[in-house]
């Protein structure tokens, strides 16, 4: 399985006024991340987690180090728009990314300025919002939709662009807990059934179990990389770093110390936790 994304000793520092002194937000990051992943970036805020995913659109040019996207030096101008069609970004507010005032107009509007016939634009807008749930709403104006349905055609506009990679930053931080399971749900099946790799941004400790990989930011650098279990049983090392672990993790842990009992802690969802609780206490 091939990169589709690496960083090398990657460096961002926002631009400041003369005199002043560029505070620097990414560090010396190094990071591959392979066609086909689920990749969850977690960090508190300032960890550099978004600066980090802007850099991966060419949002952000390094000011230091080096992103490929796809093998493409993305400090290049001439690669700046294949890197864009090969990353696509979501962002946390809908309303941003919604620009028309019929649901499958928007979806369309990037290919109509991408110079897409209409006949392949039809396929694409009608296959997206198919592929996230929302066909049935196509007619309707975006402002009358919830805010989970309004992400998930933003996403539905990314996925019309056929992107080989989306990077969603912070897609739910707006959301109730419906939209949030909506658009999760949505993120699964782009990875899983269309083998789009994705990179999500997240706060949420529930929504980072369901990726296959976790990548921990800390003070512009990479605090921790690992498969979800590995790296959500270092409770000590994540609360240092101002992250909380998943519910299911945190009462192991907790009963753990305070009964001097040697139980699992690895448990990643509530069945998984139930199951260690009743071999411990009721066998």
């Amino acid at each position: 399985m091939s990169e589709i994304i690496k960083t090398e000793n990657l460096q961002y520092a926002y631009p400041v006024e003369d005199g002043q002194l560029a505070v620097p937000v990414l560090k010396g990051v190094s990071l591959s991340i392979r066609r086909g992943e689920f990749v969850a970036v977690l960090g508190h805020n300032g960890s550099g987690k978004s600066t980090l995913a802007g850099c991966f659109n060419a949002i952000r040019l390094p000011t230091g180090g080096v992103c490929y996207v796809d093998m493409m030096d993305t400090r290049k101008e001439e690669n700046t728009y294949e890197v864009r069609k090969t990353v696509s970004m979501v962002f946390q507010n809908p309303d941003n990314q919604l620009v028309a005032t019929v649901v499958e107009e928007d979806v369309a509007f990037a290919l109509e300025n991408m110079g897409v016939p209409p006949a392949e634009i039809r396929k694409r807008v009608d296959d997206a919002l198919r592929a996230v749930g929302m066909y049935d709403y196509r007619k309707q104006a975006p402002h009358r939709l919830s805010g989970g349905q309004k992400q998930r055609v933003a996403i539905a506009g990314v996925i019309a662009m056929m992107p080989r990679c989306v990077v969603l930053d912070e897609p739910t931080a707006m959301l109730d807990p419906q939209g949030r399971r909506e658009v999760m749900a949505v993120v699964r099946e782009l990875n899983k059934q269309y083998g789009i790799t994705v990179i999500l941004i997240t706060h949420h400790m529930d929504e980072a179990v369901q990726a296959g990989r976790v990548v921990v930011m800390h003070q512009g650098n990479v605090l921790m990389d690992g498969a979800p279990r590995e790296i959500f049983t270092q409770v000590e090392a994540l609360r240092e770093a101002s992250l909380t672990v998943p519910q299911t993790i945190e009462v192991l842990y907790d009963l753990d110390r305070e009964d001097g009992e040697t139980l699992p802690i690895d448990a990643l969802s509530v069945t998984e936790c139930a199951d260690i609780l009743e071999k411990q206490y009721l066998n």
